[in-house]
């Protein structure tokens, strides 16, 4: 069924709806209002509503078509009322068409003043084609909240279509509204308007059929046989475990070290089996053990639901459990913190800077001194301060501290890449070498100093906390660290392309990712070498006063950390230059097995494409390595797919889910690199736009070929994000004001839509 316009489609329904409200409306054609404007007006008056306030809306041909709805791309004028406005509504409207037709329509219908939430409805997930009932609303009488993307105070429901109905009311009605309209249109994927007033039924506002881009035919049967084997496992999961403390736990994609950051939400299986290889198997809980934490040694990190990554919460929380704390004031201390997350889902990334205690601060007594309201007695509390004071004096410790033998790894890795390197060996033995030496010194000494600087990050975050630093003896600090970073920028103003790439140039915004190019492999990608050089002005860095050396001494003393003044400050940027020089070294270890894992699969046929679906385990033998593609690939057409919250809580999450505020909104599932500019720069041509908002007056920013765009604040269902997923055009939507500030403030970058990633390229 095709209708032409929305006008049409609202004024075909009225009648045949049983699950929903179409308002009175009366709809003029933009050649009769240009011919007989008060024949118009006179009309309009004679419909019963026209007393009240009006909404006056575009209904363009063309505008709610198959293929290309062109949402927001015209006016709609709310709140009209009397004549005189009326004809300038009228006019405003007809204006926005621009072309000169007369078959355009105009739609007038009431202006309703008692909504009570109001929202857009998706009955198909737009970027993958997967069969979820998607609702983005705001409870509220704006009804433009959601469309016009003006506040990221929305809620966003997601439901699998063949699941359980949704428990709310509300949205069970516009689950049913929903079902109702796919069977009177006969299109599947449909997109809507609603709103809810003191009427039983929502109102439907608009409805248009939903353009989707589907890079993979969705597999319906396929993706619920993995839903419910997702289920299962949580059910089976979320329960006590044997030798891990902790009466329940949840899962995260951001939590401890964080797959969705490292790994995107839905990596190829190449990157998440050499991830979980190398990090979350093992090692992970090695390193922690080692530095005085709870034995976690056999315990898997990391849970793969069907290709998607997450962490276990709850081994995370024992993991930061000094060893000698008793298991009793332990797993009390666990429950804790799972409660307090499931409390707070929207803390999911900051767990151990809003939840857990992992190591001794200055403002450690105080907030400890809140678990008394938690069944924790005074001995407790003593008990957990003794034990992160001993396990942070050994980490730390200025002559012998656990951190020395982690750099003397990473020290030894350098050694050892260079001998392999050197060294004439097969490919796959070279493979091997290369991640075997990563898993025992690369990983492993990464692991403790990126610890030793979180305690770092921390010591100086609490000395603000408690008044001895400001934020901005802070900023300075950290501004005038000589890191890999720092050092990179100068180098890249400083030397030859070459030099440069002969140092930096196995460096790759995906770490385990054989698809993401190496800055030696596509340069320009990265890098624009025209660009004048000037050197950076110099920042005002950070000399602590001899005051404030005294006050941290006075502190470190008063608190049983070992170190004075001086030790402090040493050490505090020693730990954060320590954790980047590890990575920088580690990373070229990986880099180099996925560059000589590319080179061996070329030799037997296998594209880049090809491998990054295999398991890192199925590379010494080719027919092994066929099989594990070809595995790997049904796989993920599935893992593409599917949608879980980033919080996964209860089984049931698995069939449908609130998505916690201000989680960032990824319209289609490609990947776009670029130049990131502001709206008022030019030209716009190619780059990454950044906007304040995705209201649809920033329509004509697609005029000008752009590479994709970043809001601050929007939804899922909003104008610019339906706009975006029409034209298949990378967009992060609502990304909140911290990740937008950050992202805005850089020169370059790439969005991963897909993985829901946003990675700095260059700042």
């Amino acid at each position: 069924m095709i209708i032409a316009t929305k006008a049409e489609w609202l004024e075909w329904l009225a009648p045949r709806l049983t699950r929903g409200l179409v308002l009175p409306l009366v709809y003029v054609r933009a050649g009769e209002w240009r011919a007989d404007r008060d024949g118009v007006l006179d009309r309009v008056a004679m419909a019963p509503f026209a007393a009240q306030p009006l909404m006056v809306r575009s209904s363009a041909v063309g505008e709610d078509a198959i293929g290309l709805s062109a949402a927001g791309h015209y006016l709609s004028i709310p709140n009209v009322g009397g004549r005189v406005e009326l004809a300038a509504a009228i006019d405003r409207v007809v204006a926005s068409y621009g072309d000169g037709r007369h078959d355009h329509l105009v739609l007038v219908q009431p202006f309703l003043t008692d909504v009570v939430a109001s929202g857009v409805v998706f009955t198909m997930e737009p970027s993958s084609g997967a069969p979820y009932f998607i609702v983005n609303y705001r409870e509220g009488s704006d009804t433009f909240a959601v469309t016009g993307g003006r506040t990221n105070h929305l809620r966003t429901f997601y439901s699998w279509n063949d699941g359980p109905p949704p428990d709310d009311p509300k949205l069970a009605d516009l689950r049913a509204l929903a079902d109702e309209l796919k069977m009177l249109t006969g299109v599947a994927a449909l997109n809507f308007e609603f709103a809810f007033t003191s009427e039983p039924m929502p109102v439907l506002f608009q409805v248009r059929p939903l353009v989707v881009h589907t890079p993979v035919a969705p597999d319906v049967s396929g993706q619920s046989r993995a839903l419910r084997e997702i289920a299962w496992r949580l059910a089976r999961t979320l329960g006590r475990q044997p030798g891990v403390l902790g009466r329940r736990t949840v899962f995260g994609i951001m939590p401890d070290w964080n797959p969705a950051e490292i790994l995107g939400v839905r990596p190829r299986p190449l990157a998440l089996s050499l991830y979980s290889n190398l990090v979350t198997d093992a090692v992970w809980a090695e390193s922690r053990h080692r530095y005085g934490y709870r034995d976690l040694r056999g315990c898997p990190l990391l849970v793969d639901f069907h290709g998607l990554p997450y962490v276990d919460v709850r081994l995370s929380f024992n993991s930061f459990v000094p060893a000698d704390l008793s298991d009793d004031v332990a797993e009390r201390l666990v429950d804790r913190c799972v409660a307090r997350l499931i409390a707070s889902p929207e803390l999911h990334d900051k767990i151990e800077f809003e939840i857990a205690l992992s190591c001794y601060t200055f403002d450690l007594p105080a907030r400890i001194a809140r678990l008394s309201a938690d069944a924790f007695d005074e001995t407790d509390c003593l008990a957990i301060a003794r034990g992160l004071r001993r396990l942070t004096n050994r980490i730390t410790s200025e002559r012998n501290g656990l951190w020395r033998a982690d750099v003397e790894r990473i020290n030894a890795l350098e050694r050892r890449h260079a001998r392999v390197m050197a060294a004439d060996l097969d490919p796959v033995e070279r493979v091997h070498r290369l991640l075997d030496d990563c898993r025992e010194l690369g990983t492993p000494g990464f692991a403790g100093l990126a610890r030793t600087a979180f305690i770092a990050t921390e010591w100086l975050r609490s000395l603000v906390r408690v008044g001895a630093l400001s934020d901005d003896d802070v900023t300075r600090l950290m501004k005038g660290l000589d890191s890999v970073s720092a050092a990179m920028g100068r180098d890249l103003r400083s030397q030859s392309r070459d030099a440069f790439l002969g140092t930096y140039g196995h460096l790759r915004p995906g770490t385990y990712d054989i698809l993401s190019p190496r800055y030696d492999e596509a340069p320009d990608q990265y890098f624009t070498w025209s660009e004048p050089r000037a050197a950076a002005p110099a920042a005002a860095l950070f000399t602590p006063s001899a005051a404030q050396k005294d006050q941290v001494g006075r502190l470190l003393r008063e608190h049983g950390l070992e170190h004075d003044g001086d030790s402090f400050f040493a050490f505090v940027r020693t730990a954060i230059r320590h954790r980047e020089h590890a990575k920088f070294v580690f990373s070229r270890s990986i880099s180099d097995a996925l560059a000589e894992l590319g080179r061996l699969g070329s030799e037997h046929g296998f594209s880049l494409d090809d491998l990054s679906f295999a398991e890192i385990g199925s590379i010494a033998d080719p027919g092994a390595l066929a099989e594990s593609i070809a595995r790997g690939r049904e796989r993920y057409r599935i893992t593409r797919q599917l949608l879980l919250p980033p919080l996964l809580t209860d089984a049931g999450e698995v069939w449908q889910f609130h998505q916690p505020p201000a989680v960032p909104n990824f319209v289609t599932q490609k990947e776009v690199i670029g130049t990131v500019c502001r709206l008022e720069s030019s030209p716009l041509n190619g780059r990454i736009v950044v906007l304040p908002n995705a209201d649809p007056g920033f329509d004509w920013i697609f005029s000008r070929d752009i590479a994709g765009f970043i809001t601050a604040y929007g939804g899922a269902n909003s104008h610019m994000a339906v706009r975006a997923g029409e034209l298949g055009l990378p967009a992060v939507i609502g990304a909140g004001e911290s990740l937008y500030r950050t992202w805005a403030a850089a020169r370059r970058l790439r969005i991963d839509c897909l993985n829901r990633q946003v990675q700095i390229l260059a700042g």
